[in-house]
């Protein structure tokens, strides 16, 4: 791995700038560093001014979620801030609210608008299947509040860009797709289909798409805390205390924010904080 730049942004998917040091399970371009998340951030501590990442805390348990925090915690230098972009519960629960009270009146557009909002409320927590009820609706032509579900989503309304695939991800890819239907194969002649389709399910619910928390303002601020971090505030999506930050475009696609229904929040490492009380050591 080439000497990484004081930028580090974690679980980046499709979304990363080549100046930043980007990191994920899978790399989606070459720029990307491939690395198991889940065994911690493969950097020295104290190696960053900045740590960001955008819609991966909600996919892990909270304990999980105050350890990668830990983690982040670590490989910051004293001083350096954290940039947290999560899915906005306290704006989620609001706008399911006013489209509660609006569907009361009977206007169709407003039934859709609130068929939507309780989609994004329980859609990605629940669902059994890859894309959920959330995608379908999204590639209904027919639903009739497309501008309001762009309004909630942003760019991800719009049809998905492949991620750049290297031979050896596209091996990986094969490899593990032929083992879970051959193990699904197997369960099905032992226990039927009903046992075949639970199998399936809980692969599923544990390929990292579904939502394992929440958080407010409140909540996400107050782990923030917990974990050794200080000063942590709510921001914009074009405002934040990292350098220049606005230049890379990772939480804005030209003049919108990439996902309009995010928290975004900002924390510091204070900087006479002591590794050997707060942070983990990087995992072996």
């Amino acid at each position: 791995m080439t000497q990484p730049s004081a930028y580090l942004n974690v679980g980046c998917g499709n979304c990363y700038h080549p100046d930043w040091t980007n990191v994920d399970l899978v790399a989606s371009g070459p720029e990307v560093y491939q690395c198991d998340l889940r065994r911690g951030l493969p950097y020295e501590a104290e190696q960053f001014a900045a740590v960001y990442h955008s819609h991966v805390l909600e996919h892990l348990t909270p304990d999980n979620a105050a350890t990668m925090l830990r983690d982040c915690f670590r490989v910051l230098r004293p001083g350096g801030i954290i940039r947290v972009v999560v899915p906005d519960l306290e704006g989620i629960a609001t706008a399911y609210l006013q489209t509660l009270n609006e569907a009361d009146g009977g206007d169709e557009k407003a039934i859709a608008n609130h068929q939507w909002m309780t989609l994004e409320l329980l859609d990605q927590m629940t669902r059994a299947r890859s894309g959920g009820l959330m995608k379908l609706a999204m590639e209904n032509p027919a639903q009739i509040n497309r501008d309001f579900i762009r309004s909630r989503i942003g760019a991800e309304m719009d049809p998905a860009k492949k991620a750049k695939r290297t031979w050896r991800n596209r091996l990986s890819r094969w490899g593990r797709s032929t083992r879970k239907q051959l193990a699904a194969t197997a369960v099905a002649i032992v226990q039927g289909r009903s046992g075949r389709d639970a199998f399936r399910e809980g692969n599923f619910r544990d390929s990292g798409e579904i939502h394992r928390w929440m958080y407010d303002r409140v909540s996400l601020a107050r782990l923030l805390r917990e974990v050794g971090f200080e000063n942590a505030s709510v921001v914009s999506a074009n405002e934040s205390q990292i350098e220049l930050f606005d230049s890379f475009e990772l939480d804005y696609v030209g003049s919108s924010p990439r996902k309009p229904d995010s928290l975004y929040m900002e924390a510091t490492r204070p900087r006479d904080a002591k590794q050997t009380n707060v942070g983990l050591s990087r995992a072996a």
